[in-house]
């Protein structure tokens, strides 16, 4: 039998109650990564993700502010393809109803570094924060400002020939929203105070790491179905375009690009995956009923599977609707809770017991 045994936290791991502030702003600062990933879900699924068509990281925190300030933008929006393409009914009435989530957007990362680096300071200055944590948190406020130019990035890909952002750059975007916001939870997971007499097998930690891979990858996949519009089309369940497997899906050569750009294999590809990890979800749990039940730390997988069945009815409605916001905005949201509820589960486990061994 494969087992971890509990193991004394080590003078350089232990937790005290000095670090009960940390956690709290780690916590909250994944709570407000939430909400820009919610505002930024809003920003694209409004298209406005183009109606700042500049990058300035200071001056750009100050709106509009006099009708001459509104034109320039506006003739600005007005020279990309997304405008003369797509937009050219609009008014200056309806570019400031789409400028406001962009600016909203970046507006909100910027106060995230703002949010990360000023209570980090205090701590140092206290003390309060350990060499081995305060490196690997500095690290995350470097991440946090790459996904700034990430943004940039993306945003990029739209002002010259395309009439959006590429769907690419939209999945890096995303991607690293998912892991600045994994990070953030599992480090304030993994300072929660105090150990748990239990005994947590290899088997099951690698097995969580699985279903938290699997999440980033459908975070990654659904980022592709925004970028290329694929969830407007073929909002049919449980057949698609008329069939369980639909034709199509190899229109493009080479076939590659069929899994990044044709939006009938893209779709097809998000639903496939979602079946996946409903059926690795149910399996760890008929496994873990057989192997010790959902004491302590293993409570995690039942509310796994609660969750995970949610989010498939959220999916399912969002496809059948033709994705109004609300629910496509929810569906998103969903999906980084049930990444962070599966580091949140492998930070608990990884806490119980530092010494493997097998008998």
């Amino acid at each position: 039998m494969e087992a971890v045994h509990n193991a004394a936290p080590s003078a350089d791991t232990r937790t005290n109650d000095s670090l009960r502030p940390v956690r709290i702003w780690l916590y909250a600062l994944a709570g407000f990564v939430l909400v820009i990933l919610m505002v930024g879900g809003i920003t694209r699924l409004t298209e406005s993700g183009l109606s700042i068509t500049s990058w300035k990281p200071v001056s750009g925190v100050v709106p509009p502010l006099n009708e001459e300030q509104w034109q320039a933008e506006f003739e600005a929006y007005q020279q990309i393809p997304q405008y003369s393409v797509v937009n050219s009914w609009m008014t200056l009435e309806d570019f400031k109803f789409i400028f406001f989530w962009e600016w909203l957007h970046r507006l909100l990362g910027r106060l995230l570094g703002v949010f990360f680096i000023v209570p980090f300071t205090v701590f140092l200055v206290q003390k309060r924060l350990p060499r081995h944590l305060a490196m690997p948190l500095f690290g995350l406020f470097i991440l946090g400002g790459f996904q700034g130019l990430l943004g940039w990035w993306m945003v990029s890909s739209g002002l010259s020939e395309l009439t959006s952002v590429s769907q690419y750059r939209l999945a890096a975007h995303l991607t690293a929203a998912a892991l600045l916001f994994l990070a953030l939870t599992y480090v304030a997971r993994s300072l929660t105070p105090g150990a748990v007499p239990q005994l947590v097998g290899k088997t099951q930690v690698g097995q969580a790491w699985i279903l938290l891979v699997l999440f980033v990858v459908q975070i990654a996949a659904g980022a592709f179905v925004a970028g290329l519009d694929a969830g407007m089309g073929y909002n049919t369940w449980p057949l698609m375009d008329g069939a369980l497997i639909p034709s199509g899906m190899a229109v493009m050569d080479p076939f590659w690009r069929n899994l990044f750009e044709n939006a009938l294999t893209v779709q097809f590809i998000h639903r496939t995956i979602a079946y996946g990890i409903t059926a690795y979800i149910l399996m760890l749990v008929w496994w873990q009923s057989r192997n010790g039940g959902f004491t302590g730390v293993f409570g995690w997988l039942p509310r796994l599977a609660i969750l995970v069945g949610l989010q498939v009815v959220l999916g399912i409605a969002t496809l059948l609707m033709s994705v109004p916001i609300s629910l496509a905005v929810g569906h998103q949201a969903l999906a980084f809770l049930l990444a962070g509820s599966t580091v949140a589960y492998i930070a608990d486990m990884r806490r119980i017991s530092k010494v493997w061994q097998t008998v």
